[in-house]
């Protein structure tokens, strides 16, 4: 992990570059234009603002040109508020500028962010080499320490108060950012839309109103994703409840290991799994899952763990959700049917 006084040594270097009229993108793999958007349409009174989160409050003076991501997700707040990230951090998918198929259209064309590491933790040195005026680190498990060592770099907005790491919403996501780059009725307008589509589609499907829904992976044992994961989350928000029994599943609400003797649990009206094929064979071939009702009555859903749909379902944001209502929403009332003749495949 890179020290601050490291860090602090790079900015100072880069900030003097700046002073002199440099360009520089940074690591080289963006162009020097991406941000360029960044300040426009800012509304009226936006600034100063002033965004509470974990460690504190972060008070953004003007309007930032050049916003780096650190968490894992904000890009597409950003996209949504017609900004585009100087830096992006990779998550899952490997996709250029970790932009992903239902963003591209926000991007339009113009440049990507560069894309930065998460393998070793944040890459300081990077973060500040793209002389950020912003720093997102909304979804995310931020450290107080690192917290410290990037708010010396730029304004950093941390992730939301009384969350666990890695559990901020969607919304909290647009919320933020929106306040943070100064167009809060923007993020508000787009929220509203957003969760109306979400409304529309658990309206469209009133069998989903009562019955219980999870999302698991067969990943080292069975792992249940818990109340304040997004993806569970995303299935509340479509009319399921997340069953009861399983709130204490694991350390924290973000989710946990199930034991097999436990595996009844998973009798829900739909189980999400996220698991490739051959992984999802031996599961279904357990002796403490095939006789399952879940299973029994087709209402357990397999989605291999690459490709769009995994994606958008691991990366739930304003710019995600439209995908993902014309996508997973078939499959999971294919699921709550208790049809097994209906395909969810």
């Amino acid at each position: 992990m890179v020290r601050s006084a490291s860090v602090l040594a790079l900015l100072a270097g880069v900030l003097a570059l700046a002073a002199c009229g440099s360009s520089s993108p940074g690591d080289g793999s963006a162009s020097a234009t991406p941000g360029a958007n960044a300040a426009a349409g800012a509304e009226e009174a936006a600034f100063p603002a002033t965004v509470e989160h974990r460690f504190g409050s972060t008070t953004v003076a003007s309007a930032p040109k050049r916003v780096v991501v650190v968490g894992l997700r904000e890009q597409d707040a950003l996209l949504a508020l017609g900004i585009d990230p100087v830096g992006t951090t990779e998550w899952l998918g490997d996709r250029p500028g970790a932009i992903f198929p239902w963003a591209e259209a926000a991007l339009g064309g113009r440049p990507l962010p560069t894309k930065l590491g998460f393998t070793d933790g944040i890459e300081f040195e990077k973060v500040a080499a793209l002389r950020p005026d912003l720093i997102l680190a909304i979804y995310s498990g931020l450290s107080k320490k690192d917290y410290a060592t990037l708010s010396k770099i730029a304004p950093t907005i941390a992730q939301p108060r009384g969350q666990v790491d890695w559990g901020s919403s969607w919304q909290d996501e647009l919320t933020m950012t929106a306040k943070a780059v100064g167009k809060p009725k923007l993020g508000a307008r787009l929220r509203a839309q957003a969760a109306a589509r979400l409304a529309a589609a658990a309206k469209a499907h009133p069998e989903f109103q009562g019955q219980t829904a999870v999302v698991a992976t067969p990943y080292e044992g069975l792992y249940v994703y818990g109340p304040q994961d997004a993806r569970t989350r995303l299935l509340v928000s479509l009319g399921f409840t997340f069953p009861s029994a399983l709130d204490d599943v694991g350390s924290d609400d973000f989710g946990g290991p199930l034991s097999e003797e436990k595996a009844d649990l998973l009798d829900v009206g739909a189980l999400l799994w996220f698991a490739d094929p051959a992984p999802a064979a031996k599961l279904r071939a357990q002796p403490y899952y095939a006789p399952l009702k879940v299973h029994k009555q087709g209402r357990d859903i397999f989605i291999p763990e690459r490709g769009t749909l995994y994606e958008a379902t691991s990366f739930i944001s304003v710019l995600s959700i439209p995908y993902l209502i014309d996508h997973l929403v078939p499959k999971l009332a294919a699921a709550a049917d208790g049809d097994p003749a209906t395909p969810t495949a």
